[in-house]
């Protein structure tokens, strides 16, 4: 896989000019590996990191690694020994970033005690040890572990198994301070949004974290956002706001996009290029169900604080509009929505099937990889088949055409817009 990577880099070397020097915790260049349990091994909340780099910065040259285990604890668990785990699925990828979130397993499941909080401590700086002794300049996210729901269910002993898990994050936190890390706090917002939807629908708020352990995708979704927060990910895909008073359009402001032929009539109508596309909400909401992500949408401000695409028309006469996007009707709103402004990366647009598509690829390159390394590497090593090394390389290679064509069909196309009366 270090030849993937060697291979991968010079792919999208393409002039930074159109990437915005903004300060985004990732550079181009940058190689990225999510260590962690089972948590990570889902490979959701990575996958939906991943997509909001390629869609949000797409000549971003960035590659990543899901090295996720299940069952795995600051010493290891079913991937092997922590000095296998790190030797095999981290270091030999040579990453400039690394991320880990550990923590769910290592409380053993029960009040909180010191020898646990030892072993966890000592066993965490010695990952941190390892890895930066190997890789003295890399950059590391210490995740304060994602909760155990004690919101929507009542805790099984005083206190609730997420006060250790708040406890171990605290110790994260103090830790990265003092070692020089980034942290990122993936179990307050999520607590929060429990709550919120806990209030809402305590039936439906029971599906955010299913098993009270592992977060469907809405749980992942806001977990995502915490780590994109820590990383200073930018709220905004593109904004484009437009006076249609008087007769005359015209552009008043732009911001990661640009507007051209812009005409007014009876009509208001402008091609529009934006320099990113919108995490696919609308997309994901009919994949994942509607209920939980539904829920997570009105409890929390994922949209607001990820996927702002705001699109504001002023001095419309009154009455209500469609809004069409290359010919096709995408909602309908009223002057005033229109003025205050409509967020178009919650709708159904052509840059959300888009996205969706760089979303799945995403999902297919992670798929490959995983399958190359759980099936073939890690549980032939030691039998010495000559077959093994050339099942590898195709898989690199596949994988390495996946990651080429999403970055092709990541690139973002121009749209004609439409605001048309509704008689």
């Amino acid at each position: 896989m270090r030849r993937f990577f060697q291979r991968l880099c010079p792919l999208f070397v393409i002039a930074c000019s159109a990437f915005s020097a903004d300060s985004f915790y990732l550079k181009n260049g940058d190689r990225v590996v999510f260590y962690g349990d089972s948590i990570t091994d889902q490979r959701l909340y990575t996958v939906i990191t991943e997509t909001y780099v390629v869609t949000r910065y797409p000549n971003l040259d960035v590659a990543f690694v899901h090295s996720g285990w299940g069952g795995d604890k600051v010493s290891g668990g079913g991937g092997g020994p922590i000095d296998v785990r790190l030797h095999r699925d981290v270091l030999p990828y040579k990453p400039t970033v690394m991320t880990i979130m550990l923590g769910m397993n290592d409380g053993l499941y029960r009040a909180e005690t010191e020898e646990t909080d030892k072993t966890f401590f000592i066993g965490y700086k010695h990952i941190v040890d390892i890895v930066k002794s190997d890789l003295p300049g890399i950059r590391i996210t210490a995740i304060q572990p994602s909760p155990y729901d004690d919101v929507t269910r009542a805790p099984t002993f005083p206190g609730g198994y997420n006060e250790v898990l708040i406890s171990f994050g605290k110790w994260i936190s103090n830790y990265g301070k003092e070692a020089g890390l980034n942290v990122a706090d993936l179990n307050t917002g999520v607590v929060q949004t429990l709550r919120k939807a806990n209030e809402l629908s305590p039936e439906e708020a029971q599906k955010i974290v299913p098993d009270r352990v592992h977060p469907g995708f809405s749980g992942h979704l806001i977990m995502a956002e915490q780590l994109l927060k820590s990383w200073n990910a930018r709220s905004v895909v593109a904004a484009v706001t437009i006076d249609a008073s008087a007769g005359k359009a015209k552009v008043i402001s732009t911001e990661h996009a640009s507007v051209s032929n812009l005409s007014s009539g009876n009509t208001v109508s402008w091609n529009e290029t934006d320099e990113a596309l919108p995490l696919p909400f609308k997309e994901w909401q009919g994949m994942w169900g509607t209920g939980p992500m539904a829920l997570v949408m009105r409890s929390s401000n994922v949209a607001e604080d990820l996927n702002n695409e705001p699109l504001k028309v002023t001095g419309l006469k009154n009455g209500v509009y469609s809004l069409k996007i290359d010919g096709n009707i995408v909602s309908t709103f009223n002057n005033d929505e229109l003025g205050r402004g409509v967020n178009l990366a919650i709708l159904d647009t052509p840059m959300a099937k888009q996205a969706k598509q760089v979303y799945d690829l995403t999902v297919s390159h992670c798929d490959i990889h995983n399958q190359r390394w759980r099936t073939i590497q890690v549980p032939l090593t030691g039998y010495n088949l000559p077959q093994t090394e050339p099942a590898m390389q195709a898989a690199d290679n596949l994988e390495q055409a996946v990651v080429q064509k999403r970055h092709e069909v990541g690139q973002p196309k121009a749209h004609q817009f439409e605001i048309v009366p509704v008689t």
